[in-house]
């Protein structure tokens, strides 16, 4: 009989979990640490890498903190030289711009793209072909609701965010005859560092908790598990998907137009 428990289980493995400062990185990198992986903590805010690290040992796991640039493709193969190949690739970093498309400047643009798109990009080359010279490997990215649906202001994010999913995919079919697998994970609305200017206006706030079928916002933890499924022999025959962990956003029809 096969043990279901094991299938999830990721002791002896490493994970370099991208954004692990905060939010939905901090949550994936305590929660695959929960399930027995050795944690490299890395997050361009070196401070906070460490703390989430920190917490990590405190709880009885294993985790170094890294300051990793995903904007450097030479910061991202100095971390991978340092620990060598991670078992798993969990990358998390996004910004956003809020602007409608006739606002957004060429700097603006470059800038989101840098980060969301080209940093996802840099990762999963470098471990990617890593991994793939080993046979083997999970590569998990964030992607976003946004890469199916979008409302004003959310046009270059989303433009990454569907990017992203793309990429992952194209990956998935280079490398999963090398035993390498990639996935991205799309989050509805989640209380987070990037979401928080959405706090201060009521209104708004409610309307997404109200967009979705569970009338509430998600907490990185309920992300966090998906990420430790797909980083796991539990998820041995996923490949090249895109996960929806949003509440059931996109499953209903609705809009509100937000403040600019």
């Amino acid at each position: 009989m096969v043990d279901y428990r094991a299938l999830f289980r990721l002791d002896g493995r490493t994970a370099l979990v991208v954004g692990a400062g905060s939010g939905i990185g901090a949550a994936s990198a305590e929660a695959l640490a929960a399930f027995g992986a050795k944690i490299i903590a890395a997050d361009v805010d070196e401070p906070a890498a460490r703390r989430t690290a920190d917490s990590i040992r405190a709880a009885g796991g294993s985790a170094e903190p890294e300051r990793l640039d995903v904007r450097s493709t030479e910061d991202v193969r100095r971390v991978l030289d340092r620990h060598g190949t991670p078992d798993a690739l969990v990358s998390t970093p996004g910004i956003n711009v809020r602007k409608r498309i006739a606002d957004v400047t060429d700097e603006e643009f470059d800038r989101v793209i840098d980060v969301n798109l080209k940093g996802t990009f840099r990762l999963a080359r470098e471990v990617g072909k890593r991994m793939a010279e080993r046979g083997s490997g999970s590569i998990v990215a964030f992607s976003s609701i946004r890469s199916q649906v979008v409302e004003p202001g959310q046009g270059v994010y989303a433009a990454t965010k569907a990017g992203i999913v793309q990429l992952l995919r194209a990956l998935a079919a280079e490398l999963g005859p090398r035993g390498v697998r990639a996935n991205a994970i799309a989050p509805g609305v989640v209380e987070t560092p990037l979401t928080a200017p959405i706090k201060s206006k009521p209104e708004w706030y409610k309307a997404y908790a109200d967009r979705n079928v569970l009338r509430r916002w998600a907490r990185p933890e309920e992300m966090a598990t998906t990420v430790v499924f797909l980083c796991s022999d539990a998820s041995s025959y996923v490949t090249g998907a895109c996960i929806f962990v949003d509440g059931g956003w996109t499953a209903t029809d609705g809009r509100f137009d937000p403040p600019l």
